[in-house]
């Protein structure tokens, strides 16, 4: 199989890969076109049928779709000028091959995030994460298995995990750094910081927003929930509730980045940082996977508004 992040311009393909996204649009002078979506494991990528004549037969979304084109490269970024599309028949395609995955071990990760738990010292507060990441057998087989995005970063099979304990891993850091942050309340809040992310993005293969996440977003979602099971936990201290919740509110950082509340707390600022910090790199990593091995220069990326350059390998 020919993978979505070995393409290069100017290749011809003929290949099989899973419609994630299907647009039906029109030129300026009025043609009707499509804009696809299509994944593999491997990476996404924006493909075009201008031509929407004999060669191209019916398929939806989500249907696994063979096409044949050119790779062409466009403001920067590749896609595919499809010229033929079919549907693609039982037989000729693995479904592993098309859900994106971690590289990183999913039980060794998950390992890792309850031994954190087990160094929290606040009791209650340990006594929460363990009702979720312990306790809740269900809510931990399926944050072993979801995404943290739609796109953008650890948009993959695992990469809630990942990214959750790569924040943790630098809140921990910090902790160490700064002794003036209260290190549970932290490590909590890196823990809990996006579980919301299971209930606004659908499983694989659609991983695509629900109506509860467009209506009210991961963060709120993830604060809602934890109140939920503090009223469970017998005395559960109302301020220090209130301190966590607030940290899950304010880990965009930004009002304008999504945060409902921008963060008034240390540890709240912390895990702010954290999260953008896994965020923008594993973006860069991912980023740096897709580009063209002859080509040093990536192109102009709207998310850190500048040219990314690869780093020279040899001084």
């Amino acid at each position: 199989m020919r993978y979505l992040n070995e393409l290069r311009d100017g290749e011809m393909v003929k290949e099989t890969y899973l419609c994630k996204q299907l647009l039906s649009l029109k030129t300026k002078t009025g043609k009707s076109y499509y804009s696809l979506q299509l994944q593999d494991k491997t990476a996404t990528l924006d493909a075009k049928v201008w031509d929407l004549g004999a060669g191209i037969e019916h398929f939806e979304v989500m249907d696994y779709i063979h096409v044949e084109g050119q790779v062409v490269s466009f403001q920067g970024s590749l896609q595919l000028n499809v010229r033929r599309l079919r549907k693609s028949q039982e037989g000729e395609y693995n479904p592993v091959d098309f859900m994106p995955i971690t590289d990183q071990d999913i039980e060794l990760m998950y390992r890792t995030l309850i031994q954190y738990i087990s160094k929290i010292k606040q009791p209650h507060l340990k006594k929460l994460l363990e009702s979720f990441f312990i306790e809740d057998k269900t809510f931990a087989e399926a944050f072993k298995n979801h995404s943290a995005a739609k796109s953008v970063h650890h948009g993959f099979i695992g990469g809630l995990l990942e990214h959750t304990l790569g924040v943790t891993k630098l809140c921990d850091y910090m902790a160490d750094q700064y002794p003036f942050l209260q290190r549970d309340l932290l490590l909590a809040g890196a823990m809990f910081h996006d579980i919301g992310k299971l209930k606004e993005i659908s499983d694989f293969p659609e991983n695509d927003y629900t109506d509860e996440g467009n209506l009210l977003g991961h963060i709120y979602i993830g604060a809602e929930w934890i109140g939920e099971h503090i009223t469970a936990i017998p005395d559960f201290p109302v301020k220090l509730a209130s301190e966590l919740k607030h940290c899950i509110l304010a880990h965009h950082g930004e009002l304008e980045y999504g945060s409902p509340k921008k963060p008034s707390l240390a540890e709240a600022l912390a895990l702010s940082l954290a999260d953008n910090m896994d965020a923008k790199m594993e973006t860069i990593k991912e980023l740096l996977k897709t580009g063209d091995d002859k080509s040093e220069w990536l192109g102009f990326q709207r998310l850190f508004d500048t040219n990314i350059r690869k780093t020279s390998e040899q001084y």
